[in-house]
């Protein structure tokens, strides 16, 4: 059974840094593409960074610069280091699993960027 557990969230002031962890379990996580996906109240989830199976990031524009995806692949675990935060980067943050039809997300880590 596939386990995607993120914690690393919390209450930061703007300019702060925050790091998301996500651990993995019951699957063979280098062979996944992972990525980090954030849902901001009142509206629709987005990507936010993403990592290949053969370890290329890519970042949405409004992180690009700020936010840093990396995955340990002999820990099972995937991290997003957050950077000069904003309080628009206020949300559930999302760790995603996929593998060709497989796509497996886990429950969120609240993340608040607040004076």
């Amino acid at each position: 059974q596939v386990q995607l557990v993120e914690s690393g969230g919390g209450l930061v002031q703007p300019g702060g840094s925050l790091r998301l962890s996500c651990a993995a379990s019951g699957m063979i996580f280098r062979l996944y593409v992972m990525g980090w996906y954030r849902q901001a109240p009142g509206k629709q989830r987005e990507v936010v960074a993403g990592s290949t199976n053969g370890g290329t990031s890519s970042y949405a524009v409004s992180v690009k610069g700020r936010f840093t995806i990396s995955r340990d692949n002999a820990k099972n675990t995937l991290y997003l280091q957050m950077n000069s935060l904003r309080p628009e980067d206020t949300g559930v943050y999302y760790c995603n699993a996929r593998k060709s039809s497989l796509d497996y997300w886990g429950k969120g880590t609240l993340v608040t960027v607040s004076s």
